[in-house]
């Protein structure tokens, strides 16, 4: 199945798709916001880009009046992590924006415009929008072209084949949320116990009727484009991770991977055309990889790492969800 011409594609992704829908000192270096193999953004730094935010958009003054200008901070050493993890990646895939598109995609600039106060997106990807307002244009758009051309290369190659079990609620309001992300993270950590555990604990899951369980599933990206950005496809083989697919939904998937490939076309009778958004989504999970190549170091100001989400959380009681190596076994990149 072909995806999208690719130049037509890296222009869309050029000038729409960002438009899309008291702490401690520092981690290790005073002043420093974010570390990345040594290299730091300082805290004013961050601060100057937030002050740039509430003085330049509407919106960053209504995050102000909110009190959620921590939001702001959060998402600014998000992108400034993505970037280095984005040029990373290009240079190793050799994958680069053509020049004169990255000049047509400037003189039209997509992120000139000041965002209003009232925003129709979800919030975190308002903030998203903000952040690449305020940071250096030209950077922003080759990071967004970057990380969809990167989707683009592996979308159809993309396949993963896991065995999984869940943890799940009868309770439509989501009272017990914090339970099942609890029961959730705790069945992750005996999966990961030894190499035969989650087999036998999924042997044992799918013979009660009110847990969902299997193993062999394969599921290639081009599949479910919008799967294909969670971190089922960020994970190698003999390793565990829970998440929850849809906040929406009181459903935590708890896996193990078996496979991952990456290195030809997947055919697929079930192929879904990726919206230029999937695609760059794609792509950013496509970054996690690199995350164990750099030395990270993140001011807990700004929260912690999640590589559940690829962003960052609050805390540790935040995060979206868990990732563990199988105790035992040999760690495989794919």
């Amino acid at each position: 199945m072909r995806i999208m011409g690719r130049r037509r594609a890296l222009v869309g992704v050029l000038a729409g798709s960002l438009l899309i829908a008291g702490c401690n000192a520092g981690p290790g270096q005073v002043g420093a916001a974010v570390i990345i193999d040594g290299a730091s953004v300082s805290v004013d730094r961050v601060q100057q880009m937030i002050d740039k935010a509430v003085r330049e958009h509407p919106y960053g003054q209504q995050l102000a009046k909110e009190h959620k200008l921590d939001l702001v901070g959060r998402e600014i050493v998000r992108q400034e992590i993505l970037h280095k993890l984005t040029e990373r990646a290009a240079q190793r895939e050799g994958i680069r924006v053509d020049e004169s598109l990255v000049v047509a995609a400037l003189q039209k600039d997509p992120l000139a415009t000041p965002m209003e106060a009232k925003q129709q997106d979800a919030p975190e990807t308002s903030v998203e929008q903000l952040v690449a307002r305020v940071r250096n244009h030209r950077e922003a758009l080759i990071d967004a072209a970057l990380q969809s051309q990167l989707g683009l290369k592996y979308l159809d190659k993309l396949s993963v084949t896991f065995d999984f079990s869940s943890v799940s609620s009868t309770d439509a309001t989501g009272g017990d949320a914090d339970k099942l992300r609890e029961q959730a993270i705790e069945k992750a950590r005996r999966f990961a116990a030894s190499p035969n555990a989650a087999a036998e604990l999924i042997a044992q899951d799918q013979q009660t009727s009110d847990t969902q369980a299997g193993a062999g599933q394969k599921l290639p990206a081009m599949q479910s484009p919008a799967t294909a950005s969670t971190v089922l496809f960020g994970i190698q083989p003999n390793t565990v991770a829970a998440f929850q697919p849809s906040p929406q939904q009181p459903l935590w998937v708890v896996v193990v991977m078996r496979e991952r490939t990456a290195d030809k076309p997947v055919a697929s009778d079930q192929a879904t055309q990726p919206t230029a958004q999937q695609l760059a989504k794609v792509g950013v999970r496509l970054l996690q990889p690199y995350l164990d190549q750099v030395d990270l170091k993140v001011n807990p100001r700004y929260g912690v790492w999640d590589v559940v989400e690829m962003n960052l959380a609050a805390n540790e009681a935040s995060k979206k969800g868990i990732v563990l190596p199988v105790h035992g076994a040999t760690p495989q990149q794919r």
